[in-house]
């Protein structure tokens, strides 16, 4: 299975960054990934243009996840669970979307596969991105019992 990240932005403030890529390379022992940045959308453009621009990258075939506050809350023991169901149905790519600061269109919402809460709070995209990567670096040291989830 692979990973291909989809976000709205670029991760500016340094600090996020290096978590940002120290999570990258730990969640690359398990799984390959690329990322797709889409540029924020402009002050005279909607939501579904921005929408337009995410639904353009994202392959026909992958199974898309959505981070979205309506999604569902879970667990890391469950998202881990989450993660084995999709490697037993063979999925080829998993595509993580996380929208931007207004949220995603209905084109988006309707693409998904999967929506996953992170939290009923409030974080900033940069934050988002860290702790999504995290936990799904956490859901694979769970599955192969590696002590790091502890």
């Amino acid at each position: 299975m692979r990973f291909h990240f989809i976000w709205v932005g670029k991760t500016k403030h340094k600090h996020w960054l290096e978590l940002q890529n120290e999570y990258l390379r730990r969640l690359s022992h398990f799984v390959k990934y690329s990322i797709t940045e889409i540029k924020d959308k402009a002050k005279h453009e909607s939501v579904e243009t921005e929408g337009k621009r995410i639904l353009k990258k994202v392959n026909q075939s992958s199974f898309v996840c959505l981070l979205d506050i309506k999604g569902r809350s879970i667990g890391s023991r469950k998202l881990a669970k989450e993660l084995e169901k999709w490697q037993l149905r063979g999925l080829k790519e998993v595509t993580f979307i996380i929208g931007g600061a207004e949220g995603v269109s209905s084109e988006v919402v309707e693409r998904a596969n999967f929506g996953l809460s992170l939290s009923l709070l409030t974080f900033t995209h940069e934050m988002a991105r860290v702790i999504v990567i995290e936990q799904l670096y956490r859901a694979y040291t769970i599955n192969k019992g590696f002590p790091y989830q502890k």
